[in-house]
C-alpha cells in the first residue's frame, strides 16, 4: 500500500490533516509521515505449459504347442493254452496233442515323427479383435497464445499491467491509463492496476474519475482500509460523505491505528468529540508514542470538559518529543488555558 500512503501524504501536504480543523487558525498540522517510498514493481507473470503423452498397446496371437506324441508299446504275447484234463484211464493210451508255441510278437513299430500342428482354423464370431484406441477429441484453441503457451485471464491482466508500466516510463500517461482500464476489465479485483490507475487519475487532476475507481474497488471488497482512507480524503476536499465511507469500512480496520486516528480527525471536524476521543484512544493503543494523536485526544477531551484527562493527554504529547515547534507551542498554550 505504499502508493496509497504516498497519495495520502500528497493530499495532506495540499490540504492539511482532517484533525487540524478544530485547531486555531494559526496552527496547521503537518502531513503524516510516509513509512515507505512509492515503489512500482511489475508483477512477474508466467505461462502454463501442457504436455500430453499417449501410448498404444498391441496384442500378439500365439497358437498352443501340440501335445507330444508317444510311440505305442509292443503288444504282450498271448498266454499259453492249458492242456485239457486227461480222460479216465483206459487201456488205450491217447497221446496228448502238443500245443503250438506262441507266435513271436511283432516288432515294435518305428516311432513316427510328430505331425506338425495344423494352423488354427479361421474363427469368425469367436475371435475377438483387439480394441482400437479412438483418437482423443481435439481441444479448441484458447485465446492469447504466446510462444506456444496458453495465457490465462490472470496472466493477460498481469501482462496488461506490465505494459502500462512500460508506457508510463516513456511518459505516455494517457495510454497507460487506457491500458490499466483494459486490465481492470479482465480482472476488476487486480489491486496493483487499480491503485496505479487511481494515482495517475489524481496526478492528472481527474479527481471524480479517481473517486469512482475507489468506489468500485470498495464495492467489490470493503476490506481495504487504505483505499477507504484515500476515498474519504478526496471526499473531504469535494464535500463528499467522507464519514460515511470511513464508517462503512471500520469493521475491517481493527488494530489499524492510522485508520482510527483518521476517523477521529473527521469526527472532530463534525464536533463529535466524544466519538473522536474514543477513536484517538484506539489509535494510541496501536502506537502510544504518536504525539499528534495525543494532542488530538487532548483537544477532544477539553471540548468534553474532561480537563484533567485533557491535561494528561497534552503532557503525553509533550513527552513524545515528536511534535513540530508549531504544535509544541500550541500544546503549551492549551496547558496554560487549563491552568497547568
Amino acid at each position: 500500500m505504499s502508493l496509497i500512503n504516498k497519495m495520502l501524504q500528497d493530499l495532506d501536504a495540499r490540504a492539511g490533516q482532517p484533525g487540524a480543523a478544530p485547531l486555531p487558525a494559526d496552527v496547521r498540522l503537518p502531513p503524516a509521515r510516509d513509512p515507505r517510498p512509492w515503489l512500482r514493481g511489475a508483477l512477474a507473470g508466467g505461462a502454463l505449459a501442457v504436455v500430453a503423452v499417449a501410448g498404444l498397446v498391441g496384442w500378439r496371437m500365439k497358437g498352443e504347442p501340440p501335445a507330444p506324441v508317444v510311440a505305442s508299446a509292443p503288444a504282450p504275447a498271448p498266454a499259453p493254452v492249458p492242456a485239457p484234463a486227461p480222460a479216465p484211464v483206459s487201456p488205450t493210451v491217447v497221446p496228448v496233442a502238443e500245443v503250438a508255441p506262441p507266435a513271436p510278437p511283432p516288432p515294435p513299430a518305428a516311432p513316427q515323427p510328430a505331425p506338425e500342428p495344423a494352423p488354427p482354423a479361421p474363427r469368425t464370431e469367436a475371435v475377438r479383435e483387439p480394441a482400437r484406441v479412438a483418437p482423443a477429441p481435439r481441444k479448441q484453441a484458447a485465446p492469447a497464445v504466446a510462444d506456444g503457451r496458453t495465457e490465462t485471464a490472470t496472466q493477460r491482466t498481469e501482462n496488461a499491467y506490465r505494459r502500462a508500466l512500460l508506457v508510463l516510463e516513456d511518459g505516455r500517461v494517457t495510454e497507460a491509463i487506457a491500458t490499466l482500464q483494459a486490465a481492470l476489465k479482465l480482472d476488476p479485483r487486480h489491486e496493483p492496476s487499480r491503485q496505479t490507475l487511481v494515482g495517475l487519475l489524481i496526478e492528472a487532476g481527474r479527481t471524480d474519475d479517481a473517486m469512482r475507481q475507489l468506489q468500485v474497488a470498495l464495492a467489490l471488497d470493503a476490506r481495504q482500509p487504505s483505499l477507504a482512507m484515500l476515498l474519504a480524503r478526496l471526499q473531504l476536499e469535494q464535500g463528499g460523505p467522507a464519514l460515511e465511507t470511513l464508517t462503512r469500512t471500520l469493521p475491517h480496520a481493527a488494530g489499524n491505528g492510522d485508520y482510527h486516528a483518521f476517523l477521529a480527525g473527521v469526527l472532530q471536524r463534525e464536533a463529535r468529540h466524544r466519538e473522536a476521543a474514543g477513536h484517538y484512544q484506539e489509535a494510541l493503543r496501536a502506537n502510544p508514542g504518536n504525539g499528534v494523536w495525543w494532542m488530538g485526544l487532548g483537544i477532544s477531551l477539553q471540548a468534553e470538559k474532561r480537563d484533567a484527562e485533557a491535561v494528561a493527554a497534552f503532557r503525553q504529547a509533550q513527552a513524545s518529543a515528536t511534535l513540530s515547534p508549531e504544535l509544541a507551542a500550541f500544546v503549551e498554550r492549551r496547558l496554560r488555558q487549563l491552568g497547568r
